[in-house]
């Protein structure tokens, strides 16, 4: 039996298990920290998994320690697996969502439900990576697999994930691609490993590292490769019960709805006005007791307990109030509301017609720098990653201003833009952002969408524009819920450049907008809260001591002389030492993204990565860094790989690859 500690008390006395060695069919040894109640083995529990490549000893740890043995105090063994070929586990990643990955969670699922502490009732939940493949490993059906509780995830690998969007390009792609070459550069701990082991699998890992950017773009439309564990192929396939969680300043925000509205499995959905974290103690604030929300899913699915979940709204949303633009918002006022039915008999598609008929085109030439404004992706940091003032991107859009609005109005939804244009080249994106503007001029974010117009009608199989000829198009914009106060005005910006969002194309273009019709999802206006939360609860924190603050950075530099403008990204995740453990681990993310307004060939980004691990004299590092660039025809991409033991150069690796620009 592997050692075990007693850490707390909820309901039930919890021992912890801090390396649990889960060996698959084919003998890879995956390494799980197991919570669960003492009396586990005379009084069986359902099983929770969480199955991730970040690292449990000391990546995922700080909401780990909130999160899992809470679970386990109120009667579940919560288990959380290094996948394999990342943390403490054995073996080899090649992907991300492999079938390897996806047949491991299976088999976790199997051994957890056939463990004598087990009642053989198993569920799966996960944020980001996890809340992905916890989706795809239900459509896979394992027999114990009972309910899920996914978190900032997809239904769509290539329309809604971090690689592509409306068929553009995202930077994402890259940059995401850069993290993870840094996440899995790291070694497995020597108490764990083994002093004699743990540098062997860690040059073993390293030697076969793929760096997954190349791969990635050499699938640049909607094609088996995607497919593959996009759920929305077949949202028959889940039949496990699905509570779905996400939150408007994140990047995947539209799944809730997908999932709300498609799957026939018992569902629910909640969209809070968080960034990309669980919302026990994520921000902006409010945030809510996910935890408690989580254990009456849990305990209807798992134990057949009556919680009322199956009573609950088909979809909460938390509708924000209009705020002054910044970079970071603590909370955001507003209020819950509730829909007993997704999509909503509630919520009318109002038709705004933003070009009169009859009148010239619209020309749109954005400079290729336009876009800056945005914000990140997926806002991570509780830091200045949140979509400033829109203005200066306002400025270089073409922008359609409706009047000033005489009463509040709540957009809960997924705006949509049906535009009739044309382009002077066989390749052009469109951007449309939807804003709320305030009296005096300030512009705020509310959505945004992004179309390749070569994928107007298929992202499998797009088809290039021929210059001058008006086409349809149309551009969904992210879901959201919203309330533009009265006094304020809506403001829809239309650009061809949306940098670094995306990728610019590879010509500058002009389009000539001749019409453009918004259909605004307007639901009538909420009075207040029609659902409330519990307060946030949680497990005793991560014990540890700073040895490093945590800080983030941007910077946007205009070189006067050569005209190029360049954002600066520092993201200093600090340093800390578990003070049970003794293992200090830190990073540091650096990023710049550089561009000519004028010439979209002039794009570039550069990220670069330290990874530390410390005890007791012991010291590890790496340092990962990665470029993208292109020509017309081509993505050119290069990265390299450092480790040192010590101050010594153990390992150094480099790629270079040069991938065919494909109507992008």
């Amino acid at each position: 039996m592997p050692r075990m500690k007693t850490i707390t008390e909820f309901a039930r006395k919890v021992v912890e298990f801090p390396d649990m060695g889960i060996v698959m069919p084919d003998g890879c040894r995956l390494s799980a920290r197991v919570w669960m109640p003492a009396d586990a083995a005379d009084d069986p529990v359902p099983a929770i998994l969480e199955h991730l490549p970040y690292r449990k000893r000391d990546g995922t740890i700080f909401r780990d320690q909130l999160t899992h043995p809470y679970f386990a105090g109120h009667g579940y063994a919560s288990i959380r697996v290094d996948m394999r070929g990342n943390g403490d586990s054995e073996g080899l990643m090649d992907d991300e969502y492999s079938e390897q990955e996806l047949q491991d969670a299976c088999d976790v699922i199997a051994w957890a439900a056939a463990q004598p502490w087990c009642s053989g009732s198993v569920g799966m939940m996960g944020i980001s990576w996890g809340g992905f493949n916890c989706l795809q490993t239900a459509a896979k059906q394992p027999p114990a697999l009972k309910a899920v509780i996914s978190l900032c995830s997809t239904v769509d690998r290539y329309a809604d994930d971090i690689h592509y969007k409306g068929g553009c390009l995202l930077i994402e792609n890259f940059g995401w691609a850069s993290t993870m070459l840094s996440y899995s550069s790291r070694p497995p701990d020597p108490l764990l490993a083994g002093d004699n082991r743990w540098r062997d699998l860690w040059l073993t890992r390293l030697e076969n590292q793929p760096f997954l950017a190349p791969l990635w773009l050499r699938h640049q439309h909607r094609d088996a490769y995607w497919k593959r564990g996009s759920i929305c192929e077949d949202y028959s396939a889940i039949q496990a019960a699905v509570l779905s969680i996400g939150g408007w300043h994140d990047g995947y925000r539209n799944t809730i709805s997908h999932l709300a509205a498609n799957i026939e499995a018992p569902v629910k959905g909640i969209v809070g006005p968080w960034i990309h974290k669980y919302p026990h103690y994520a921000a902006p604030k409010p945030a809510i007791g996910f935890l408690q929300e989580a254990l009456r899913w849990w305990d209807r699915w798992l134990k057949g307990i009556d919680t009322g979940v199956e009573a609950d709204p088909a979809y909460r949303a938390y509708v924000m109030d209009s705020v002054r633009p910044a970079r970071w918002h603590p909370e955001r006022p507003g209020r819950w509301v509730a829909e007993a039915d997704w999509p909503s008999p509630n919520i009318k598609a109002e038709a705004i017609e933003l070009i009169p008929e009859g009148a010239r085109p619209a020309i749109v030439a954005s400079p290729q720098s336009c876009g800056l404004a945005g914000g990140e992706y997926f806002p991570f940091t509780f830091g200045p990653e949140l979509p400033g003032d829109q203005r200066p991107d306002d400025a270089l859009s073409v922008c359609f201003d409706q009047p000033v609005l005489t009463e509040a109005i709540d957009i809960v939804g997924a705006p949509e833009v049906l535009v009739r244009v044309s382009s002077d080249r066989p390749q052009a994106n469109i951007a449309i952002r939807l804003c709320d503007v305030h009296p005096d001029g300030a512009s705020e974010l509310i959505s945004y969408g992004v179309l390749n117009l070569t994928h107007r009608n298929s992202h499998e199989f797009p088809q290039a524009l021929v210059p001058g000829e008006a086409v349809n198009a149309r551009v969904v914009l992210d879901q959201c819920a919203y309330r533009v106060p009265s006094g304020h005005r809506l403001r829809i910006a239309v650009s061809n450049a949306y940098w670094p969002m995306i990728w610019p194309s590879p010509e500058p273009v002009r389009l000539d907008l001749s019409a453009a019709t918004l259909k605004l999802p307007l639901r009538p206006l909420a009075q207040g809260d029609e659902v409330t939360f519990p307060t946030p609860e949680a497990a005793v924190p991560w014990a540890t001591e700073t040895v490093r603050a945590a800080n983030s950075e941007r910077h946007v530099d205009r070189d006067e002389k050569t005209g190029i403008v360049t954002l600066s990204i520092v993201d200093d995740f600090g340093e800390v030492r578990d003070l049970e453990h003794g293992l200090a681990n830190g990073s540091v993310a650096r990023e710049t993204w550089a561009i000519h307004p004028d010439n979209p060939l002039s794009a570039s980004g550069k990220t670069h990565w330290t990874q530390t691990l410390s005890r007791n004299g012991w010291s590890v590092r790496t340092e990962t860094s990665a470029e993208m660039r292109s020509d017309a025809q081509n993505f050119i991409i290069s990265a390299r790989i450092e480790a040192y033991e010590g101050e010594e150069l153990v390992f150094e690796r480099n790629f270079e690859e040069k991938i065919p620009r494909d109507l992008l």
